[in-house]
């Protein structure tokens, strides 16, 4: 199994590539526009493209879907599926919860998490957990109200029960470092911290940017 992550775009984007070393069938997760980087590793790689995933439809996750496709070639794109979460539009491939994709010898599994968006997802594939916007390091993605918040918290437990030594990969670095893992984010990470207790995490949500100021968190 092939992993390699790409700082992307003007949010500080990551996006994903995820290919089977023997098949050479990839997947790219949430490619922002100006994807020039993650084409070239593709075409250097001599790697078919089975799907494009977006773990949410905010444009800085979807912006490079076109550009993927078009580089692809006209025969090789005609095999591509972008993949979403079924509450989400325009997409060629609709998942929902617990939906496997098989890529190659590699299985990707699919947990809906939503909380951020509706249609937000995470993908599961051997040890390593592709979280979007859910899950960043030492943070979570907003939420715009009580009930968004809700919704996010109990995603969140949900991934707080994976196996310790999952690797996270967020959609954006917005933490002190590119990569954590489930065990690393329950310990460290405020929010997570506070997954017992509801209005324990929505306070911290509400109070995020004090909090950040008291610790010195960027």
């Amino acid at each position: 199994m092939f992993i390699k992550q790409f700082k992307l775009g003007e949010y500080d984007n990551f996006s994903y590539l995820i290919a089977d070393e023997l098949t050479k069938k990839c997947a790219v997760i949430d490619p922002p526009a100006g994807a020039d980087a993650l084409i070239e590793e593709l075409i250097g790689r001599e790697l078919e493209i089975s799907y494009i995933i977006n773990t949410h439809y905010h444009f800085d996750h979807t912006a490079g879907n076109r550009e993927i496709i078009r580089a692809a070639g006209e025969q090789a794109a005609a095999k591509i599926r972008v993949v979403q979460q079924s509450a989400a539009p325009g997409a060629q491939l609709k998942v929902n919860d617990g939906d496997v994709l098989p890529l190659g010898k590699l299985a990707l599994e699919i947990l809906h998490t939503p909380g951020h968006t509706g249609d937000s997802i995470c993908i599961l594939a051997n040890e390593h957990l592709f979280t979007g916007d859910t899950l960043f390091v030492g943070k979570v993605g907003g939420t715009n109200s009580e009930e968004g918040a809700l919704i996010q918290f109990n995603s969140l437990n949900r991934l707080m029960k994976l196996r310790d030594h999952i690797i996270v990969w967020p959609g954006h670095d917005y933490g002190v470092k590119p990569s954590s893992t489930i065990k690393e984010e329950r310990e460290h990470n405020p929010f997570c911290q506070r997954l017992t207790d509801f209005r324990e995490f929505y306070y911290l949500k509400e109070n995020w940017l004090s909090y950040k100021e008291q610790h010195g968190i960027a």
